[in-house]
């Protein structure tokens, strides 16, 4: 994530939302925090970065799920709503990060983050940016 911030020219309190990489509802506030709050610090703790898992309404779509999950980024910028993480329905009470669980929200988005890990290691993290003339 910090390469791809880097990349981007993007500083990680400018990220407005991050399509989470995490199979199961339950897994994206169990594991994760730690990597959240080590890149984004206080601006994800203060529940300013919005943080979802699509993959929670659509399973893990193997070689496709980095491509149809950088869509959903591109259309959290364009659409302004920012997809929830369905079936989160008891997330761990000790994460103070904002999971956006069950009910999509509308957000504009200047800048999103798409996880997507695979299998042996193959991870990218990628910037999606609004364009503004």
């Amino acid at each position: 994530m910090r390469m791809a911030l880097k990349d981007a020219g993007v500083a990680p309190d400018q990220i407005d939302y991050v399509n989470a990489h995490a199979p199961r509802p339950r897994s994206v506030t169990s594991r994760r925090p730690r990597r959240f709050t080590a890149v984004f610090g206080e601006h994800a703790t203060s529940k300013k970065l919005w943080i979802s898992s699509t993959k929670s309404m659509m399973g893990h779509l193997l070689g496709a799920a980095g491509a149809v999950e950088s869509a959903v980024c591109a259309l959290a910028i364009a659409e302004g709503k920012i997809p929830p993480t369905i079936n989160l329905t008891d997330p761990d009470p000790a994460c103070a990060l904002d999971y956006v669980p069950l009910v999509a929200r509308e957000r504009r988005v200047k800048h999103a983050l798409n996880n997507s890990f695979g299998f042996g290691g193959t991870n990218c993290s990628l910037v999606f940016s609004r364009f503004e003339a």
